[in-house]
């Protein structure tokens, strides 16, 4: 599905702050003036940028039509010769299939620092970029900027071969709108994630147009720097944007490798060598002519996958899969108000998240439960546990309470099972969904979102069904245990008696 050089960074955009404090933004379409000539850029049905025709928003996403326009000019670049060429393929669209045999352990691409983008490449417009620079824009809204800034200038660009090859419409859950995530992703922790980074892409682009573009039209035109572009800019970055552990964990967006496709059975990662001077990446299998080579994405769930990428793989094939399950301390707590403070002072809150994989479950999650089911006679624990609970505390996590462990195991339990209802309520509505749509354009794109949709809540729901099992068998066995005990106990008491 979507090809993308693989993100290694899974936090949102930093805000820009430059002077002052921001407002509160909202993650609603702007407002933007209308042109004559309009250029859609994003997935909505309703809503287009109003940029210039002309401007090579990248093209479809299955297109080979650049293809041959991008190589050439990446040889002519300083390129070396590859093994590889850009095809349709039946994962990704289209990928980087085999010219030659490919052994195993053999290094590919080597695309020099030349043809990397990266905070310090050089704009065609020049004085843009140093308006940016001079405000301290951090590099996520910069390169974004770049890209835009970039597209506009067509020709006069040195990267025009490379932006017409880019998909025109990103995979990315950038583009489904508020109620395209409300309907299909509602069971799922990622439809949240998913409004708070619309929400941050917007805030972001809110502050460059608040303190920047407004203040220099000329440079930067509305009918070029908009909301609409800047989802198109980012939906890029969030999808092809690599970080090179070997070059200090510099960002940078490497034309022909994010070309190359994610498979979960493979762990071959991109990275700078500084050897042959250029990003490579080992293979950890052999391939013939013809086959697709992949690399790995990340240690992702398919949640991530799909909130970044736009993909869900098949159900069972990623091991690093997870789901996030949400727990939270009932308000009805008597020690309520003490629990919610000792979270507070770990950075936590009264409702947290927490990934569950097939294999289990973090210690954190342990001690979140052990503390939502403390009596008020543990309340000397509390700190303790608040502290384990949070990922970014340092102290003993295997925290072990005996005496209320079956309590915790079954508030577990029960939140699991909170979860599965709602998958199950979404997959069995599904297939009812969408049937009053008439359009067929608008009905393509539904079918396509909701496939997507049941596939991530398939995948999610399989995770907690087996961590169902797993804690249902545990409490039977503690339960047991404990019946078995008392009967001892009560055999003892008759015979002294």
């Amino acid at each position: 599905m979507a090809e993308a050089s693989r993100v290694l960074q899974t936090t949102l955009i930093p805000s820009f702050h430059p002077q002052h404090k921001s407002p509160i933004f909202q993650s609603l379409p702007l407002n933007f003036r209308r042109n004559p000539i309009q250029c859609t850029v994003s997935t909505s049905n309703s809503t287009k940028a109003t940029v210039p025709q002309k401007i090579p928003w990248g093209c479809e996403s299955d297109s080979l039509e650049n293809a041959s326009a991008l190589q050439k000019w990446l040889t002519d670049s300083g390129l070396p010769p590859q093994k590889m060429a850009l095809q349709k393929v039946e994962i990704g669209e289209r990928g980087l299939v085999a010219l030659k045999n490919i052994r195993k352990g053999e290094k590919l691409l080597f695309v020099p620092p030349s043809l990397f983008i990266t905070a310090d490449s050089e704009w065609t417009c020049g004085e843009a970029g140093k308006v940016l620079k001079q405000n301290g824009v951090p590099d996520w809204p910069f390169l974004a900027t770049y890209l835009i800034s970039e597209a506009s200038s067509l020709e006069s660009s040195r990267w025009s071969n490379y932006i017409s090859a880019l998909p025109r419409q990103p995979y990315s859950l950038l583009y489904w709108t508020r109620e395209e995530l409300d309907r299909y992703l509602e069971a799922s922790q990622i439809r949240q994630r998913a409004i708070e980074r619309v929400t941050n892409v917007v805030g972001t682009y809110n502050d460059l147009s608040l303190r920047i573009f407004s203040k220099y039209p000329a440079l930067f035109p509305e009918e070029v720097f908009n909301i609409e572009t800047f989802k198109w800019s980012f939906g890029i970055l969030f999808s092809r944007l690599v970080r090179l552990p070997s070059l200090g964990g510099k960002v940078a967006l490497v034309p022909w490798a994010d070309m190359l496709n994610h498979s979960c059975e493979v762990d071959a990662f991109l990275d700078y060598d500084k050897s042959s001077q250029g990003v490579v990446f080992s293979t950890d299998g052999s391939y013939e002519p013809g086959e697709q080579v992949f690399i790995s994405y990340g240690k992702k769930s398919n949640g991530e996958l799909l909130l970044s990428y736009g993909f869900v793989p098949r159900e069972g094939t990623n091991p690093r899969d997870s789901v996030e399950l949400s727990l939270s301390i009932s308000k009805s707590d008597k020690c309520y108000r003490e629990k919610l403070e000792a979270l507070r002072k770990h950075g936590l809150s009264a409702s947290q998240c927490y990934p569950i994989q097939v294999t289990g479950w973090p210690l954190e999650l342990m001690a979140y439960a052990y503390l939502a089911v403390s009596p008020p006679s543990m309340s000397g624990q509390f700190e303790e546990m608040a502290a384990a609970a949070s990922n970014k505390s340092t102290t003993k996590k295997d925290l072990r309470y005996s005496e209320i462990e079956e309590e915790a195991l079954q508030f577990i339990l029960d939140s699991c099972e909170v979860s599965i209802s709602k998958y199950n309520k979404f997959l069995q509505a599904s297939g009812s969904m969408d049937l009053d749509v008439t359009s067929p354009k608008q009905l393509n794109r539904r079918l396509f979102l909701k496939q997507l949709a049941v596939d991530l809540s398939t995948s999610e729901r399989r995770i907690l069904f087996r961590a169902q099992y797993i804690l249902r068998r545990r409490l039977r066995d503690m339960r047991r245990g404990e019946l078995r005990a008392l009967t001892i106990f009560n055999g003892f008491r008759k015979f002294f008696k």
